[in-house]
């Protein structure tokens, strides 16, 4: 099974929005735009979501913890540089990966 911490952004609010998902992401993305998860979720608001970036992860908990990290982080200019530098998500695969005792 895989799992993804995804980001997705829209033009017209010029937001992210990140989420993990065990589907693949072009499927999750098609399910925000065509309101599967009802009109609550804040990917409701526009149609225009694109795929900006997404991390394979090795666990659901991993990715749940990189999504976490993300989200408070609270900066466009991070989400950006996950993109631009790679070697951010693998920081980030690393400092979440699961130990084994």
């Amino acid at each position: 099974m895989n799992f993804y911490v995804y980001i997705l952004y829209s033009l017209q609010l010029d937001r992210y929005y990140s989420g993990t998902t065990v589907l693949e992401v072009n499927e999750r993305l098609e399910r925000h735009l065509s309101d599967y998860y009802g009109d609550s979720k804040f990917t409701h608001k526009v149609k225009d979501w694109i795929l900006f970036h997404e991390i394979e992860c090795d666990s659901l908990e991993q990715a749940r913890k990189i999504e976490a990290h993300i989200k408070r982080m609270k900066s466009k200019r991070y989400i950006e540089n996950l993109k631009r530098y790679p070697e951010i998500a693998q920081e980030l695969m690393n400092r979440y990966k699961e130990t084994q005792d």
